[in-house]
């Protein structure tokens, strides 16, 4: 412990000449929490530097890699087509896209737009490994610092730092946080404190292996005559084609919709509505009405915005399944954005 004595407790030798005591103490201000609290916000910011300007320009070596090894297995499935790896293809993309990062990664657990059990938001999560975007701390740490920072400074993908990286580039450069989960859980503390969600992330990589075994095998048993062909050709259409073709999609969402398509909201940000995105990634293309309306679990407003996405919630809603979804009210003839309007 720290006492303080008065100047007269020290003889004026007993400091050098640059410390004498001064004649009368003026005691400390004392700490402004309000200071102290946007201290440790700034902090946080520096810690998780997201943005081109904090990459410095460093390529991540091990995913530009992976991104290249699946982009060749992409182009080698053209010459494996058949009606079944296409089924495969159509049904991997279906669990990994829409139901695992549209309808869990996104809209469950970054925005929290409708409740599901426990068991049952384990397996959504699960889904959304199989897309190769990382587990889901990573993810929805991510996610929240875009929206905290939409295309201005700390943006991890802003168009506005040109259109490759908010398509590709940021995941291709930087530093690797997916392992990172103290940090991270700055953005998400609601899934590190669940401890099946932290080994989700950090074995997101598990279900993709598990189902790319179970793609080889049931792609030899289909194809007796010729069973290496058949699981190769199921694997890199469920697998590799589907990943890749999936990335794209969900990147689209970073880079196309800041650049192209309708605004109704009025937003601080870029965003706008793509109706192509949208078709591409079950819904997640109206993403000017996501930015106006963050929590809402309906992306697509009016009727003839498509989004399966929320068709599937509204599904597990009628069984009883899902509970507490948001969805967005606003008025047709003087559009806002006001997360306040909720169910």
């Amino acid at each position: 412990m720290n006492t303080a004595l008065p100047p007269t407790a020290l003889p004026p030798t007993a400091l050098p000449e640059s410390h004498t005591v001064p004649a009368t103490f003026v005691p400390a201000p004392a700490a402004d929490p309000l200071h102290a609290v946007k201290e440790v916000a700034q902090k946080i910011k520096q810690d998780l530097r997201m943005g081109r300007e904090h990459q410095q320009g460093r390529i991540n070596w091990i995913t530009t890699i992976a991104m290249g090894a699946f982009h060749v297995g992409a182009v080698a499935a053209l010459f494996f087509f058949s009606w079944t790896n296409l089924a495969a293809f159509l049904i991997m993309y279906f669990f990994a896209i829409n139901v695992g990062i549209g309808m869990a990664y996104h809209r469950l657990l970054t925005h929290r737009g409708y409740r599901v059990p426990k068991p049952l938001e384990y397996f959504l999560t699960a889904c959304g490994c199989l897309a190769l975007e990382g587990g889901p701390i990573f993810w929805v740490a991510t996610h929240r610092v875009h929206h905290q920072n939409s295309d201005h400074e700390g943006d991890p993908h802003t168009p506005h730092d040109g259109t490759w990286w908010a398509h590709a580039g940021w995941i291709l450069s930087g530093r690797a946080l997916h392992s990172e989960t103290a940090l991270l859980g700055r953005y998400a503390p609601d899934l590190t404190r669940d401890r099946v969600h932290v080994w989700l992330s950090k074995y997101h990589y598990l279900p993709l292996v598990a189902t790319g075994v179970l793609q080889l095998a049931i792609g030899a048993l289909l194809s007796p005559a010729h069973p290496v062909v058949g699981a190769i050709g199921m694997v890199l259409w469920g697998t590799f084609l589907r990943v890749t073709l999936g990335l794209h999609a969900t990147w689209l969402v970073n880079s196309a919709t800041h650049l192209w398509g309708d605004r109704r909201f009025e937003t601080k940000d870029d965003s706008r509505n793509n109706w192509w995105v949208a078709l591409l990634t079950g819904g997640e293309g109206w993403h000017n009405n996501h930015h106006a309306h963050p929590v809402s679990a309906r992306h697509g407003l009016v009727w003839y915005e498509f989004d399966i996405n929320y068709y599937g919630i509204w599904v597990m809603e009628k069984l009883g399944l899902a509970r507490k979804v948001q969805t967005a009210k606003f008025d047709p003839a003087n559009p806002k954005p006001a997360g306040a309007y909720m169910d």
